[in-house]
């Protein structure tokens, strides 16, 4: 096989076809954010913004335990892992397509014993190769293809990736923001359980000295043989309350453990220690509705698959116009191994294709047509995401300030029933009011004190909500970086 070079004016025609082939236009509807109706300001809510150490609103509790588990589950959790994993996958995906606006080169070689049939004729004269005789090819080349993205297809396939990759990190971020939620609801029900723990063990205590006085006043004839009796009966019933309340504080520690992804004999040790119910330094003003479309990562998630969905229309749309390709093969191909390497070896072909859909019954106008819906659907999904999370800041809000007021009232109902009962067992050990006296307002106080806890648990965990509802606290979470394109690893 002859052999010629390529000429510059072989390829003058191409070379100035390209400048109008790459800067053609993109097929398809061109994304526009969403503008979602909100209201001017929360119910009830008070002016101000969401300060910068919102996003960290862990801290605001002051407790350097509760910190540390939020650091450890950040490093350790396999929750975090799976959204890390998530995150990789889409960011690979979009590497992967926006290498393809490049050209992609493949090497071969290849060596061929061939031996002609003698009873097929071939047309070589006599002498020549043909039947019955041996030959060898020897061959090595490139082949090269590349297509010119006339009309936007493969860009818009690149936007659809880039939205898939930017929604997987807001999904991870959501992930973030939920896990720290759990991590801080669970240690304030621990510590809640703790408290009551110490209040029903405080209790039976006190109601262990007051049966011990009424034996006394027994001995002494001062008092009904049913008074020690009903006094070991209220005592025996506060300390039932004690395993119920151990138990709950096993099952938030190992709760927290699997939450850091620990098992929980890890944090047994540290956690079962007793420690007060944090309380909030601060709180949160809830700023204006519009914040949250910055700052809550699931509505940024579903406007991110808004532009996925839309890019997908363009994608769809561009099968209606032709595909332009610059191909080319190169090599060497020699029938003597040791002529491989000489001039009259090579060989090239170079030229564009074009590739033009004529007819597909209608396939495309039906994708274009579900590619469509798919977005009018992920348009309709993203108003419910912002409707619920106006929802979670007015519920939150609600709940946390109706929290307050209740924590509120049974500060008053504790503090009351206390001086009932300092005034009950002054009357009793002077024999003016009977045992039973004492009995009920040492119920009703240990009432008061349990409801008191558990609210004041029930106000910070109505805080944690209140908090993941404006959507703060995935910012700490480390980044994964944005795809480069067309670059190997």
């Amino acid at each position: 096989m002859s052999a010629r070079r390529l000429r510059p004016r072989d390829a003058r025609g191409l070379l100035l076809l390209l400048p109008s082939l790459v800067t053609a236009c993109t097929v398809g509807p061109d994304y526009h954010a969403a503008h979602p109706v909100l209201p001017d300001r929360f119910t009830d809510a008070r002016p101000g913004e969401l300060p910068d150490e919102g996003m960290r609103w862990w801290t605001a509790f002051g407790d350097q335990t509760l910190d540390d588990l939020v650091r450890t589950a950040l490093a350790d959790a396999p929750t975090i892992a799976q959204a890390n994993a998530r995150v990789a996958q889409a960011r690979a995906l979009a590497g992967a397509t926006g290498a393809e606006l490049l050209p992609q080169v493949d090497a071969d070689g290849a060596y061929t014993r061939n031996l002609g049939s003698q009873n097929v004729p071939t047309g070589v004269r006599p002498g020549g190769l043909g039947r019955g005789v041996h030959s060898n090819i020897f061959q090595a080349g490139f082949d090269a293809s590349w297509e010119i993205d006339v009309f936007g297809g493969v860009r818009r396939q690149i936007e659809e990736a880039q939205g898939h990759y930017q929604a997987a990190i807001e999904n991870r971020r959501d992930a973030t923001l939920t896990l720290i939620a759990e991590i801080a609801r669970a240690y304030l029900d621990l510590r809640g359980a703790q408290e009551v723990l110490m209040i029903a063990q405080s209790n039976a205590d006190a109601q262990a000295d007051t049966a011990h006085l009424a034996a006394v006043r027994l001995s002494a004839g001062l008092s009904p043989v049913l008074d020690p009796l009903r006094a070991d009966a209220q005592t025996a019933d506060v300390r039932a309350d004690i395993p119920v309340a151990l138990a709950e504080i096993r099952g938030d520690v190992a709760r927290i453990a699997a939450l850091t992804g620990h098992p929980p004999e890890t944090l047994i040790d540290r956690l079962e220690v007793a420690g007060s119910l944090p309380q909030a330094m601060r709180d949160p003003p809830p700023g204006l509705p519009s914040d949250l479309l910055r700052r809550r990562p699931d509505i940024r998630a579903a406007e991110r698959r808004m532009q996925e969905a839309n890019a997908r229309v363009g994608v769809a749309t561009s099968d209606y116009y032709p595909h332009f390709y610059l191909t080319g093969v190169s090599g060497l191909q020699s029938l003597n191994a040791d002529r491989f390497f000489t001039g009259g070896s090579l060989y090239y072909q170079a030229g564009p294709t074009v590739r033009w859909l004529i007819f597909d019954a209608g396939r495309t106008r039906f994708r274009i047509a579900g590619e469509r819906a798919r977005t009018d659907e992920a348009y309709a999904a993203y108003r419910q995401v912002v409707l619920n999370a106006l929802r979670d800041v007015e519920t939150a809000m609600s709940a946390y300030a109706r929290a307050q007021d209740r924590s509120n009232m049974l500060e008053t109902e504790t503090r009351s029933e206390q001086h009932a009962l300092d005034v009950a067992q002054r009357l009793y050990r002077v024999g003016a009011t009977d045992y039973l006296t004492v009995l009920d307002a040492q119920r009703t106080l240990y009432r008061a004190q349990t409801l008191k806890a558990q609210s004041d648990r029930d106000r910070a965990v109505d805080l944690v909500a209140f908090y993941k509802a404006l959507g703060g606290g995935w910012q700490d979470v480390p980044a994964i970086g944005e795809p480069t394109f067309a670059r190997s690893r």
